[in-house]
């Protein structure tokens, strides 16, 4: 069933910049240093899209003195894998299911 925290979670990684940082993130913690070389994106840009990623749940941050890192919340990215599991199962179950027209 699609939930508030499971769309919230997809609409966080359906933009194209947001998706990178968590593929970054996957390697490593990273500082918003880091991430600016990485991605070439403007620091207030990528700030924007990193609370919106915090905000869904999907990193956390560390301080580290006047830095702050960003690493991945795995349990939020498993709940959403099980999500889309239980969709195609789901769809497996019910292909040749089809509702009468009229």
């Amino acid at each position: 069933m699609l939930t508030s925290v499971n769309a919230e979670l997809l609409r966080a990684l359906a933009d194209p910049l947001r998706l990178r940082i968590v593929c970054l993130l996957t390697r490593e913690s990273l500082c918003t240093t880091h991430l600016v070389e990485e991605t070439g994106a403007r620091q207030t840009n990528l700030s924007n899209h990193l609370r919106v990623l915090r905000e869904a749940g999907v990193v956390e941050t560390e301080p580290c003195g006047r830095f702050t890192y960003y690493r991945l919340r795995p349990d939020a990215l498993a709940h959403l894998v099980t999500f889309l599991g239980d969709l195609a199962d789901g769809a497996r179950e019910t292909a040749p299911a089809r509702r009468p027209c009229g």
